[in-house]
């Protein structure tokens, strides 16, 4: 697989509970890809795109590495993606 829906993908990398609460949270204008504002819960991800995720406690900088075709645990969430913390690369 080398594209995935953004609200599917937020949702496998257990960013929110849902998938509904996925798509919300980009049509809100919550999430940014490569630093521009996504309202479209369907548009692709790739590997290696930067995403930046206004929750309501915290703001987190997450950059894709793989995907997946169904939800697993949390520990298999964290293989599809690197956290990023602001600091220059």
């Amino acid at each position: 697989m080398e594209r995935q829906r953004l609200d599917k993908w937020l949702w496998h990398a257990r960013v929110v509970r849902t998938r509904t609460d996925a798509a919300k949270l980009v049509a809100g204008g919550r999430v940014r890809l490569n630093g521009e504002r996504q309202r479209a819960p369907g548009h692709g991800l790739k590997s290696g795109d930067v995403l930046t995720v206004a929750l309501d406690a915290r703001v987190r900088v997450l950059r894709v590495k793989a995907f997946c075709e169904r939800r697993g645990d949390a520990q298999s969430a964290q293989t599809l993606y690197d956290e990023l913390h602001g600091d220059p690369e």
